[in-house]
């Protein structure tokens, strides 16, 4: 009894816990039409290995082992995890938009289709090694996003994926104060 009353004497207070991202406003969500071929390459950004639903997922479990002994870097975390979500409802939007489907299912160029799985997931036991992997996975969306750009003639998604940047940029920095 004793040590739960210490547990909860100690548990991080989450209230108030806001997305963590840029300042700025994210531009309109619109395409210039339908592209199927457009809708699969942000499936992979919506959920293949490097993807908004694996950052998510990979935030929550960093925060959840992370918040009885470092409230601050949990808050952080949690921030940027709600961030990541946003991205996600973004470019789910921009899928269903260019005539996409929304099932969790990375499609690929060369017609291969995987559903999001926890093996994506990069979960190190200590914090350096968990904000380590974070930090490599916020440049690896960076990454496959500016891929993704040079191969999307859009302006309208093109604008979306520079705005998510800038965050995972954010997100970067805030990491690395860590």
């Amino acid at each position: 009894m004793e040590e739960k009353k210490k547990l909860l004497m100690n548990s991080c207070d989450f209230m108030g816990v806001k997305p963590i991202m840029m300042d700025l406003p994210y531009p309109p969500i619109q395409v210039k039409e339908k592209n199927p071929a457009y809708a699969n390459l942000l499936s992979i950004d919506c959920c293949g290995s490097v993807s908004e639903m694996t950052a998510i997922t990979q935030y929550i479990n960093n925060e959840n082992r992370l918040s009885c002994e470092k409230c601050p870097v949990a808050r952080t975390i949690l921030g940027i995890a709600i961030a990541e979500m946003l991205h996600l409802q973004k470019l789910s939007e921009l899928i269903f938009l260019l005539g996409g489907s929304i099932d969790f299912v990375a499609k690929y160029q060369d017609g291969r289709k995987r559903m999001w799985s926890p093996e994506y997931l990069s979960i190190p036991e200590n914090m350096e090694r968990m904000l380590t992997a974070d930090i490599e996975a916020e440049k690896a969306a960076i990454h496959q996003y500016r891929m993704h750009m040079k191969m999307i003639k859009d302006p309208y998604i093109y604008a979306v994926l520079a705005r998510i940047i800038k965050d995972e940029e954010y997100h970067i920095m805030l990491l690395q104060s860590f």
